[in-house]
């Protein structure tokens, strides 16, 4: 990639006043072009569900309690048939070699030193191949289905050759959303930076339409995948099978009955339809719907610690973290990321010791107001 298109963090050092997630976005945009950052950091048309996303983590209160004895503490979680160190893991994040020439490879690098696990996404720019041979632990791949399912299946392949362990599919950005600002900043992808899993695969052929009809909804969602295209991915592969971008009580119902694995409830972090609810409203009507023992994860908003301690209380099993590690990984590459990360995990244990929580299982409804 062109140095015009990202500035190299000077001996990938973490700038001395970073002490917070908030420190690492503060600085992002001085390390990369405006257009990049936008692209980056804007949601969908006005920025209202991005925005809301922070506003509703704030507005819940802690319940603090003392002197609990704790003899046994731990922030392991087990999702699926998968065991993590923390209950949080990198989220699929496209053309990370926007932001640092090493990209995905060296997100993966900091998960590996912080013991995280990461989802690979489909639109990387490291083929999934060399990021599972580089990743040590906690292999998930993200799943964008393909118009042609053989590419669909393809992809499959791959990431079970490759050692993934759960499939996770996308399914809230059938198409992409209104995202104004990337727009006003004029930002392209830069020919240099491709989707490395997809190269292989030719366009598919878009079906004709008739005069009158709507490219969007007649053209490209009648391509977009349905509930019989996830029956159809359970049937061709033995990895467990998770949904991305639940947002509905009904939707997840149908997860359930599908046979998933486990639901991400999510809006996009803000960047698909803008004025849906947050993340963290629309968890504890997803978690009623579908009751105590299915697995949730939850994405968007994550900036402390303790956002991680009161999603789980409102019945998550754990999260996804976004624009932390694209901010860490722009200002200081991996070691940017894993001080991020880092950071989250010591403000959730800080905020586990301070609520007398021991384990996971112990951040219940009651921790929170």
């Amino acid at each position: 990639m062109k140095k015009d298109h990202y500035v190299l963090p000077k001996l990938s050092q973490i700038p001395p006043d970073v002490i917070a997630i908030s420190d690492y976005e503060r600085l992002a945009k001085d390390y990369m072009p405006h257009g990049i950052y936008e692209y980056i950091a804007g949601g969908a048309g006005d920025d209202i569900t991005l925005n809301r996303n922070r506003t509703a983590f704030d507005a819940i209160g802690m319940n603090k309690r003392v002197l609990r004895k704790f003899t046994k503490g731990t922030t392991e979680v087990v999702l699926g048939e998968d065991r993590f160190r923390w209950p949080m893991l990198i989220a699929p994040l496209a053309y990370q070699s926007l932001l640092h020439p090493a990209g995905e490879l060296a997100t993966v690098e900091a998960a590996n030193a912080v013991n995280m696990g990461m989802l690979t996404s489909t639109l990387s720019t490291y083929p999934l191949e060399q990021i599972g041979t580089a990743q040590h632990t906690g292999k998930w791949f993200q799943l964008y289905m393909q118009p042609d399912p053989e590419h669909t299946l393809d992809l499959i392949r791959r990431a079970e050759k490759a050692g993934y362990t759960a499939i996770v599919v996308t399914v809230d950005a059938p198409v992409s959303g209104l995202r104004n600002r990337q727009q006003r900043a004029g930002f392209l992808l830069p020919p240099s930076v491709v989707a490395a899993n997809l190269v292989n695969y030719p366009t598919s052929k878009t079906q004709s339409l008739s005069p009158g009809q709507s490219v969007l909804l007649n053209g490209l969602m009648a391509d977009a995948p349905d509930w019989d295209d996830i029956q159809w991915l359970r049937k061709n592969t033995n990895l467990p099978v998770w949904i991305k971008g639940i947002s509905h009580p009904q939707d997840a119902i149908l997860a359930v009955e599908s046979g998933c694995a486990g639901i991400v409830v999510s809006n996009h972090g803000g960047r698909t339809l803008d004025g849906l609810a947050p993340s963290i409203d629309l968890l504890p009507p997803v978690r009623s719907a579908v009751g105590e023992a299915f697995p949730i994860l939850l994405d968007s908003g994550i900036r402390r610690g303790t956002d991680i301690f009161k999603a789980i209380a409102l019945g998550a099993n754990g999260v996804l973290i976004g624009r932390p590690v694209l901010n860490g990984l722009a200002v200081a590459g991996a070691l940017g990321v894993a001080h991020s990360l880092t950071l989250l995990q010591q403000e959730l244990e800080l905020a586990m010791a301070l609520t007398g929580c021991e384990t996971i299982s112990d951040i219940t409804l009651d921790c929170i107001y």
